[in-house]
């Protein structure tokens, strides 16, 4: 079998065992192109393990892994596209690990990272023991949202809001927040649908994603915005983002201010290589509270796509951060997670968020979805597992839903609202992530989140108290 050049063999496509790669020193290494490392090997390489060249030497470290489905021989291949630079590659170290192995991991990290040993001793006043007592213990929020997205369906269907709101607490509008949604035509903004989606998820306490203020792919722009000159598109622009942040200050948990300006570059072509930059101190000036994002996909999802890799992706987001007037931005990283068919690469996923979370900001997984196929749930599970399990994520959304509403890619509903394989996944895991009741307990490992706690002792009387873990 061949070097990997460009991308995996075509019969490398469905790794099943996911490897670790470790201990790898780069003498001599000035120079280095990384993006090729990464397309090659799918392993990104964190800047914190790099270290600082010399005149003749430049030593670093590299963590990741690869999936492979096969046995026998392989090669790894180095590559730089500097000609100038001789590159050494000592003390290799592969580690196999098998998917049961790796869910093991994935468990110890979800119990280490978001759950907390609790001891209860109930007392009288005055600090004697309560013979004979009864604790109870139920989770009413939990501190790691984990959602799912909506649309304008959800008000016309009341089945719709009993499956949404009997699983979720956290959403993301799909299409109705967007520019093309709320001004089609220039100067006719038109937020009805919006305002409502708002005033249901208030009344059933679901909290908000803004998405998006703009979208850099010239594809969903209004034609009446693709024919502004400059100027002209300057004050539209300013007007819109004016109109949307002002309108739902203080009713969202965060917007995304520029969608896929990796990939994309409408607003820079418009009005110069600072239009993100500008939106985003934009938005921070009409509402400094709200956290501000930049969404993306492919960041997590394919190694081979160097425009969205992690380390481009930091790269951008400093440069908007560094702006003129940006620096107390209240920013995070949201990373679409939109996996086409197949195997997901979860070590590439695994060393992508481990490069994002160098930035100590917060990471969101707003779109996950998997690609219809034999195995959509079993790979569903294993992205939002591998998401909850990293210690950089803070919340994870599902671009998915009840196919009436016209989720047809990762649908979790059928028309009668009964769970597909997928929905099934979804609830397995909402279960599994949160704690019911536990009754007697003196010691108890807790998920964080906000609890009701009950207290009854002989006499039968009731005490009632709420925390926080």
């Amino acid at each position: 079998m061949g070097p990997f050049i460009s991308g995996w063999p075509d019969h490398l496509r469905k790794p099943k065992v996911p490897l670790q790669l470790h201990h790898v020193r780069r003498p001599n290494m000035r120079g280095f192109q990384h993006s090729r490392f990464r397309q090659t090997v799918g392993i990104p390489i964190p800047e914190s393990s790099r270290e600082s060249p010399t005149a003749t030497t430049s030593r670093g470290f590299a963590k990741g892994g690869v999936f492979a489905n096969f046995s026998g021989h392989a090669e790894l291949l180095f590559q730089s596209k500097n000609t100038n630079v001789e590159m050494w590659i000592d003390n290799v170290s592969l580690q196999p690990f098998t998917m049961e192995q790796w869910r093991s991991h994935q468990k110890e990290r979800i119990h280490w990272e978001h759950k907390r040993k609790v001891t209860f001793q109930v007392k009288y006043a005055n600090k004697t023991a309560v013979k004979g007592a009864t604790v109870s213990i139920k989770q009413i929020q939990s501190s790691i949202p984990f959602g799912c997205s909506m649309n304008h369906h959800i008000l016309e269907s009341s089945a719709y809001q009993n499956w949404f709101t009997s699983r979720f607490k956290y959403t993301t509008f799909t299409n109705e927040m967007k520019w093309y949604s709320t001004e089609i035509i220039q100067g006719h903004e038109d937020y009805t649908i919006a305002d409502a989606m708002v005033r249901f998820a208030k009344r059933n306490g679901i909290s908000i994603r803004g998405h998006n203020i703009f979208w850099d792919d010239p594809r969903y722009q209004q034609p009446w915005v693709k024919n502004l000159s400059p100027n002209d598109s300057r004050k539209a622009a300013a007007k819109r983002i004016n109109s949307v942040v002002s309108r739902y200050a203080g009713q969202l948990i965060a917007w995304d201010v520029m969608n896929e300006n990796l990939h994309f570059s409408f607003h820079e072509d418009k009005l110069g290589v600072n239009a993100s930059a500008e939106y985003f101190s934009r938005a921070f000036q009409l509402h400094p509270k709200t956290r501000l994002f930049m969404n993306e996909f492919n960041t997590i999802e394919d190694r081979r796509d160097e425009a969205a890799s992690p380390a481009n992706y930091k790269r951008i987001l400093e440069q908007i951060l560094s702006y003129p007037g940006n620096k107390e931005i209240l920013a995070g990283i949201s990373v679409q997670g939109d996996f086409s068919y197949g195997q997901p690469d979860l070590a590439y996923m695994r060393a992508s968020l481990d490069i994002l979370a160098s930035t100590g900001l917060p990471i969101w997984l707003t779109e996950v979805s998997l690609d219809a196929g034999p195995n959509q749930a079993e790979y569903l599970e294993q992205v939002l597992r591998e998401g909850r399990s990293h210690p950089g994520v803070e919340g994870i959304i599902m671009f998915a839903g009840p196919e009436i509403a016209g989720f047809n890619v990762t649908t979790l509903a059928d028309k009668d609202f009964k769970n597909t394989p997928a929905g099934d996944v979804g609830d397995k895991l909402i279960d599994e992530w949160k704690f019911t009741i536990a009754e007697g307990s003196i010691e108890v490992s807790l998920f964080h989140g906000d609890y009701n706690i009950t207290v009854k002792n002989l006499v039968n009387l009731v005490t009632l108290a709420r925390a926080a873990v």
